[in-house]
Order: structure tokens, then sequence, then C-alpha cells
């Protein structure tokens, strides 16, 4: 018997961070991991696509690796061998991974459209940043739906490369992240209703305005823009796996739509293949778990309401159609992760175990090793997930003080006072 045979399907039980939360975890039916990676993975990411996107944003001023830290400590309390915590949070100055995303997926777009309005080969980043094609970018807008970072990162985007920017954000995105993207030039629209309510508004308005929406999700009829958006969250990937001294042996992501989980697991897939990819266990807020509805129906699931998580950069209830099909053979298992769990983790980052250095970390930073933390206190979950004292856990903080104000709020210390242990 396998051990995916022998798995439960369904666990549920009270966790050792939030006091009161409970953490749910479901395993993936169609979790394939002997399958080769086969061409509907391969349509969305493949090693072309990201060999572009690698030397396109490596090549941009400021690029460099962010850091992976070990952390000792944390992985002698969950019992296993090491725990990788790769910090997104310096970023190009951006403060999160979105950075990776949707600055290229913009100029992905500006390349294009340069080439086929002036029916020349595709210009050089040199050119447009130099300004040789103003006469073409400056007419072009932009546009996406957020619910921070990812609008962030187009807005920058925008500004980089010389192209307007209109960013929509649904109603309870923060004021203190509404002024991080207008401090990047962009026009800024508050929309009622919840993220996905902003989507379908910043899709409708650049229909009828003639703008080019460059989201981080995947709809039915749009597709191409998100497959850049998701092949530059690769490099994340790849940077971590390059910076280990042995492959990890688990993956534990924290997903919105979707989109980064995948690049996740294409890039380390590929790299290792599939005798030695490391299992992939996905982290979904509980108020919007549409990742964890997912994959207990085994097929695309919406969750509906008003998805009033903490976690904002995860406040989802409709998957990226393209991260679906790129992690249903892939995603080995998800885990719901409470606001409480996600707060509590912020402060032990923050007031670090001995061993450990101390980390900011965002609320949206923090669910996959809440996760961890959650399933390897529980037996049956460990057994389910094959964690034990030689597992090799990577994680990913994809945010760090995103919205400075609630930070603070937060954590009871400012990011500064973190950073230099005060």
């Amino acid at each position: 018997m396998t051990l995916q045979d022998a798995m439960p399907e369904h666990l549920k039980y009270t966790n050792s961070l939030g006091q009161t939360a409970a953490t749910e975890l479901v395993t993936n039916r169609h979790f394939a991991p002997e399958a080769p990676y086969e061409a509907v993975q391969a349509a969305v990411l493949n090693d072309a696509a990201y060999a572009l996107a690698q030397a396109t944003i490596s090549a941009w001023p400021g690029y460099e690796p962010t850091p992976l830290h070990r952390l000792p400590g944390m992985a002698s309390e969950a019992g296993v061998a090491a725990i990788y915590y790769k910090d997104e949070g310096g970023r190009f100055g951006l403060g999160s991974f979105k950075a990776l995303g949707g600055a290229y997926a913009v100029l992905r777009l500006l390349v294009r459209e340069i080439a086929a309005r002036k029916r020349i080969d595709a210009p050089s980043v040199e050119d447009i940043l130099a300004g040789v094609h103003e006469d073409v970018v400056s007419t072009l807008t932009v546009c996406c739906a957020t619910d921070g970072n990812h609008g962030r990162s187009v807005a920058w985007g925008a500004r980089t490369f010389g192209c307007k920017c209109v960013i929509f954000i649904h109603a309870t995105v923060s004021d203190g992240r509404k002024i991080a993207i207008e401090a990047f030039g962009a026009e800024v629209r508050r929309c009622a209703g919840n993220y996905d309510d902003s989507v379908r508004e910043a899709d409708d308005t650049a229909r009828s305005e003639g703008w080019f929406v460059v989201s981080d999700t995947s709809y039915p009829g749009y597709t191409e823009i998100p497959k850049d958006v998701m092949q530059g969250y690769e490099l994340m990937a790849a940077e971590a796996a390059a910076q280990m001294d042995a492959p990890p042996t688990h993956v534990i992501v924290q997903t919105g739509v979707g989109g980064v989980a995948a690049a996740v697991a294409a890039n380390l897939r590929r790299r290792y293949g599939a005798a030695h990819a490391p299992r992939i266990i996905l982290a979904d807020p509980e108020d919007s778990a549409c990742w964890l509805e997912t994959i207990r129906a085994g097929k695309p699931t919406n969750v509906e309401g008003d998805l009033d998580t903490l976690m904002a950069g995860l406040a989802c209830g409709e998957i990226s159609l393209l991260a679906w099909d790129v992690l249903k053979p892939l995603c080995f298992a998800v885990a719901s992760v409470a606001d409480a769990d996600a707060v509590a983790m912020m402060r032990r980052l923050a007031a670090p175990l001995p061993g450990d250095p101390p980390i900011v970390a965002g609320e949206s930073a923090v669910a996959g090793l809440a996760a961890l933390l959650s399933l390897a206190a529980h037996a049956p979950a460990r057994a389910a997930l094959d964690l034990d004292t030689t597992s090799r856990v990577l994680v990913f903080g994809t945010e760090a003080d995103t919205d400075p104000d609630l930070y603070t709020e937060l954590v009871g210390r400012t990011a500064a006072q973190v950073r230099g242990g005060t």
C-alpha cells in the first residue's frame, strides 16, 4: 500500500498556534507524483519561458536574489531537520515577491504591442527604458485588480516603462496599501464588494476603455498575461533552490488565486524531476479557502461572501484556472490557516527562538509557516504528509510590512524595531 493509499482524505483538529483555531487538511485525489510534466502544464510554465523571464528580470537595475534564512530553533520545535524561509520583503524595494510578476507582465505586454504596432522585431528593454518607443508606450494604459501587492508591482512597472496605470481595489483594502500604490503614479479606484468583484470591474472597464488588464489570475478568455506573471514568480523558487544545500523534501506555500504556488511547484518539478521533487502543500486562509474547497471537490470551486481574512493578499474566492492546470497533479494537500495563527506567527518571527534571525513578515507572508507548525504538532497530519526528523521544509515569506501601520498594530513593534532587535 502506498502512502497516498493510506492517507486520510480529511483531517480537522485544534492546532497549537491560534488557541481556538482549527486546522483542516485535505489531500488531493489527483496527486500524481510519477506522472510526467505534460503538455497541459508546459503550456503554462516551461523552461524556455522561464529562461526569458530570468534573463530579463535579473538584468533590471537593483536586482539581487533575496535571502534564504534557516530557522533552526523553529525546526527543532517542529521536529524537522531544517526550515528554510525565503524572505521576499526586500524585492526591488516593493516589499513583496509580486515585483517579479506584475512588472514583468507589463514589460512583456509593451514589447508585444510595440512590435505589433511598429511592425518590428521585439524591442529591447534598454530601448523601452530610454524612451525610444515612447510614441507607443505613452498611449497605453494597463490596469488590474489587487489586494495591494500585485497592484503595487503593476504600478511600479508602468512607471518604470512609461505607460499609464489604473488600479482597482475592493472595499476592505487598507488606505495604507492604497496610498502605497498611488505613490507609483497610478490612479486608484475603490470598488464595492470583494476581490473577485474588483477583478470583474477591472475587466469590464478595460474592455470599454481599450485598456490592457495585467492580472495575476486567469479566467475564461484571459490566460496569456497571467502566464507572464507566473513565469516571473518562478524566479523566486529557482533562487531558493540554488541557495539550499540540499533539495527540499516539502514546500508549503500560501494560496490566493494560486499563481505563486503553481510557479513554485512547476519550477521545482522541472528542476528535480518526478523522483526528487518536493511534496507541495498549499496553505489557504480559512475565511477565503477557495483552494481547500477546490481540492476537496476535485475541481475548481468558488467560495462566496466577503472573504474577510486578515491575510488581505490571499483574500480570493476564485482560483486561477491556469494555476489549477499546473497544480492539479502536483499539489499533495491543502491546509487551512486561521487569521489568529497568522498573527501569532508574525509575532514569533519578530521575537524569534534562539538561533533564528528576527524577520519582518506581513500578514500574508506567514501562512505557509503557520501551517507547518500546526501540521507538525499533530501526529496524524505528520504521518499523512510524511513529515519527520529528516524533512527539509521550504516556505516563502512573500511580503514584509507592506502596510506598516497594520504591522505595528499586530506585532506591537515597528518593522525598524524588529530589524534592529529593539
